[in-house]
């Protein structure tokens, strides 16, 4: 007996189901216009309220009036229309999800909580359903950006509950073009390295600052990327603060040479001097931390009368491939690693002792600095760099695959990069801009103002001394 195989019975839709559905359809569609839905039903409930106390000539231009009132008062004008924009974007956002297949089971979508408008497009805060978390949402963003034709749609999950995400819809870069952003501090007269140094604008026009004491700074990307005047930045509030050491190591010297003159310490291209110098910064940390066991503390802080020790290599590269000579003339082939072992145990234990570490390099890759090196470093800073491979040696690894690449920086975005610091994810920002002739006036400013406190501090000293006599 053969047995026939019977075809699988398509049961159709009854009629009931396709009142549901429409019924459905008919709920979403009236919450998405829930603002312009309320704004008509005030209209015509003051219409008729009007109508019934006055002539109807009289209760329209009444009607009118007021609208015309609320619409010149700019308070009311603003919040109407950033009701409308967000019920615009949350439509908008609603669809998005449903095409990228985010609905639940009970026809559940990512659910707006807010909406913000910055440079860059609208920031939402969003609500996850249940059955649904923020690496599904994550999963599904470049869906969503090419369905409502975005440039990015950027998910940062909340750090203190997970069920909310902060959500960046795209429409322009913000940072994109050649505007020169002036640098806040320009004018100062005195800075402080204990204070925050503001280094850039992010993508929402915010500044974006630094904090360098118990930090070590890696700065990377290409040439004309911009890494010399961010790192300028750094080295200008050091100069500026005259109760700060500056020691400087330019592989090139001409990088740092406008410092010169209010630096400790200059280094050229020169290993061997470059490792005399760090040598002798071991032992300073060392007598610091002596100084610190004997008081029973655990590192420097301010007003404790230790100074803050910055240094600055530039070309960090060359210290690490360059060969040095022996006293009988021959190479010495173990200069480079007596370096990078000096400057990894600055790296590694200055940080409590008062000694900040900023490194710049063209590409950090780990067959030029090693990794046991590169990755102490607490903040990191990318410019614009040839391959996401280059990004994520100055970033860390896996960065670029998270869409946080610097090599996605067009050429002419000078100082636009990524900088990992205080946050959890790198910021894309644009840096700050000063130009030789700023750079100039800023070490002209701080070199008298290092050496009348050096003057000041000697005097004092010996004030002392003779009242101790």
């Amino acid at each position: 007996m053969r047995l026939v195989e019977r075809t699988p019975r398509i049961r159709l839709k009854t009629r009931e189901d396709w009142q549901i559905r429409l019924a459905r359809a008919a709920a979403h569609l009236a919450w998405g216009l829930r603002t312009e839905l309320a704004l008509t039903a005030a209209v015509w409930t003051g219409w008729l309220t009007l109508s019934a106390l006055l002539p109807a000539r009289a209760a329209a231009a009444a009607l009118a009036l007021a609208v015309v009132a609320l619409g010149w008062w700019t308070r009311s004008r603003s919040w109407l229309a950033a009701r409308l924009h967000a019920s615009r974007v949350g439509r908008g956002w609603e669809r998005g999800c449903r095409h990228a297949k985010l609905a639940t089971l009970n026809d559940r979508v990512p659910r707006l909580v807010s909406v913000r408008r910055v440079p860059a497009g609208e920031l939402l805060r969003v609500r996850m359903p249940a059955g649904l978390a923020v690496a599904d949402l994550e999963a599904r963003a470049e869906t969503i950006a090419a369905y409502l034709g975005m440039r990015e749609v950027r998910v940062l999950r909340d750090e203190g509950n997970a069920r909310y995400a902060a959500v960046t819809l795209c429409r322009v870069d913000p940072l994109a073009g050649t505007v020169a952003l002036a640098w806040p501090n320009l004018a100062a007269e005195r800075l402080s390295l204990w204070e925050p140094i503001p280094v850039g604008v992010d993508e929402d026009g915010q500044p974006v600052t630094i904090a360098l004491p118990e930090r070590n700074l890696l700065l990377g990307g290409e040439p004309g990327g911009g890494k010399s005047v961010a790192e300028s930045m750094v080295l200008a509030t050091a100069a500026l603060d005259p109760e700060v050491d500056v020691t400087l190591l330019d592989g090139k010297q001409v990088e740092l040479s406008v410092w010169r003159d209010a630096a400790s310490v200059f280094v050229g291209p020169d290993l061997e001097h470059a490792n005399t110098v760090l040598r002798q910064l071991q032992v300073e940390m060392d007598r610091r931390y002596a100084w610190l066991l004997a008081g029973r503390r655990r590192k420097v802080q301010r007003g404790d009368g230790l100074r803050l020790h910055v240094v600055a290599v530039d070309e960090l590269a060359y210290f690490l491939t360059a060969t040095a000579r022996k006293p009988d003339g021959k190479p010495d082939r173990d200069a480079p690693k007596e370096f990078a072992n000096l400057l990894r145990d600055l790296v590694s234990r200055g940080r409590a002792a008062g000694i900040i570490v900023v490194a710049a390099t063209q590409k950090p890759s780990g067959d030029v600095v090693p990794t046991a090196l590169r990755d102490l470093f607490g903040f990191r800073w990318a410019l614009r760099c040839s391959t996401r491979d280059a990004s994520d040696t100055i970033l860390g690894a896996g960065w670029a695959t998270l869409g946080y690449s610097a090599a996605t920086v067009a050429g002419d975005q000078r100082g636009v990069g990524y900088l990992l610091a205080e946050g959890s994810v790198p910021t894309r920002l644009r840096s700050y801009y000063l130009s030789d002739d700023d750079l100039n006036t800023l070490a002209q400013r701080a070199v008298p103002l290092r050496a009348a406190w050096t003057e000041l501090a000697h005097s004092t000293a010996s004030g002392r001394l003779e009242v101790v006599a």
